[in-house]
């Protein structure tokens, strides 16, 4: 190891750096690669050996190419790169998770309410020891740049020694290939530089305008409404409804003409599951969403929201939870129950015959999940409180989280004894979830894994389907995909469209 001093070759200031971030900030990688590799086996060996090697040597060059351009350059990103592999190991380390593009994309598209909820004790110790104090010394080392000569030299030398490790290990590319997802999502801070870009790319590469779909026709004057519940982090597994032992569904579990369907989410993260949830086929292509498409075609939409993530919305009637809280009375108020204050009000109110509400939710999002819902629904106890999910016991993790599905329980069965007062309208309650949740299986919180490799606690959701007397018969088939949504409700309100597909519609 070498001697940290105040002045330092170039050469060996880069390699007490790389050193550095190896030693710090490389503990999961090298977790990841110890628990699936057989490592007593002269191959795993190898395969470890490489690894180390190419990260140490790898981090050096950069690094090397950087100060040698300019050293204030290099200073600053290496004290941005260590406080935010700090940031980064802390959040891989608490919550499992794998810093990917798509977990990228969840960052960026999260508001300051929820970042603030994973503030803790824990994640200052690990920024000040893991980022704050090496950057000290970052900065305040002095460094003896190199000739134009030394710095070719070494470069190319590097460069030839690569190549040839490389060639070496060319038996074991199978097996990196592989793995790549996790090995790159965990390798720092090459995982959310190069995710990040690559986010900013495919947004880039996005259609700046909403592909518009065929022009609708409205089939009939019957007055028809259908409100969209969308939850946040509902996995089935914990409904009642669904074969869950605790009873978290006391209220739905009374009402007729409810019918749960077996779900899953195309995604695991917020945003692209409510883009496949709005949707008519899971693409990456823009293309309108079912609110858009349906304002545009004479359709009185309503959005209300607790949350965020969604496509942008192009409709008059969007309501934020600090919109509706000015006219809300009451406790609920502070929580998902806002959604509802006026909603039956709204209804009457329209003069369309066709109505589409959708209430996104917040309820289930954690870590905080003792704070999403009033007092009087932690039902089961003791609840976890604490943002750092790992240092609860697993029986508080679930109870808290349990307790936001009695609370979703509660305000699906408001939504449905609001429609059921509506007797001249034929009505439905569809409640999907943009994805599920981890709670603390094989070690892993939350949500956000590539799809590929997440558990089915990540993408099994509850898709729950409720109607009034008289409004539509359900057809047979009871497994079905986010994208059934967007059919389902052209069905149900007679919109009349090329773009339809009545196999992907719940309805007969």
């Amino acid at each position: 190891m070498f001697k940290l001093k105040n002045k330092l070759s170039l050469n060996h200031y880069v390699w007490i750096a790389s050193f550095l971030n190896f030693l710090l900030f490389h503990y999961p990688f090298f977790s990841f690669v110890f628990n699936n590799l057989d490592y007593k086996s002269l191959n795993g060996i190898a395969i470890i050996i490489s690894l180390i090697i190419l990260m140490l040597v790898l981090n050096a060059f950069v690094f090397y190419l950087i100060f040698f351009l300019s050293r204030i350059v290099g200073k600053s990103l290496l004290v941005l790169f260590f406080i935010l592999n700090a940031i980064a190991v802390y959040f891989v380390n608490t919550y499992g998770v794998i810093i990917d593009e798509s977990m990228i994309g969840n960052v960026l598209n999260t508001n300051f309410k929820e970042s603030s909820s994973f503030f803790s004790i824990k994640l200052i110790i690990y920024v000040v020891l893991f980022g704050v104090l090496p950057s000290v010394y970052i900065i305040k080392t002095k460094i003896i740049n190199v000739t134009l000569k030394k710095f070719a030299i070494t470069s190319a030398l590097t460069l030839l020694f690569v190549a040839i490790l490389i060639f070496a290990n060319a038996s074991n590319w199978l097996w990196i290939d592989q793995n790549s997802k996790q090995l790159g999502g965990l390798a720092m801070p090459w995982s959310y530089v190069v995710n990040t870009s690559r986010f900013y790319i495919h947004k880039h590469q996005e259609n700046e305008k909403e592909i518009l779909l065929p022009n609708a026709t409205i089939k009939d004057n019957k007055k028809s409404i259908v409100v969209l519940v969308i939850g946040e982090s509902a996995r089935s597994q914990n409904f009642s409804l669904y074969g869950y032992e605790k009873d978290t569904n006391p209220l739905l579990a009374k009402v007729e003409n409810l019918f749960p369907f077996k779900a899953t989410s195309c995604a695991t993260y917020t945003t692209a599951g409510l883009k496949c949830i709005l949707e008519h086929k899971n693409t990456d292509e823009l293309y309108e969403i079912l609110p858009n498409y349906l304002y545009r075609n004479n359709v009185d939409v309503i959005w209300r929201t607790t949350n965020w993530g969604e496509p942008p919305i192009h409709i008059k009637n969007y309501q934020t939870g600090e919109n509706l809280a000015s006219n809300c009375k009451g406790v609920g108020c502070n929580y998902d129950e806002v959604l509802l204050t006026g909603l039956k009000e709204q209804i009457l109110a329209s003069k369309n015959n066709k109505i589409l509400i959708v209430l996104h939710t917040s309820t289930s999002h954690g870590p905080t999940y003792s704070k999403k819902y009033p007092a009087q629904f932690e039902i089961f106890k003791p609840v976890c409180n604490s943002v750092e999910l790992g240092n609860c016991s697993h029986q508080e993790l679930i109870n808290a989280y349990d307790n936001t599905i009695v609370y979703t329980d509660y305000i699906l069965y408001n939504v449905i004894e609001d429609l059921k007062q509506l007797k001249e309208y034929n009505s439905a309650m569809l409640f999907v979830s943009d994805h599920g949740e981890s709670l603390g299986e094989k070690n892993l919180y939350m949500h956000g894994l590539p799809l590929s490799i997440a558990p089915k606690e990540q993408f099994d959701i509850p898709f729950m389907v409720w109607l009034s007397d008289g409004s539509k018969q359900l057809k047979p088939n009871r497994t079905v995909s986010q994208n059934y949504v967007f059919h389902s409700v052209l069905n149900f309100l007679g919109i009349q469209s090329a773009i339809y597909d009545d196999k992907m519609s719940i309805f007969k």
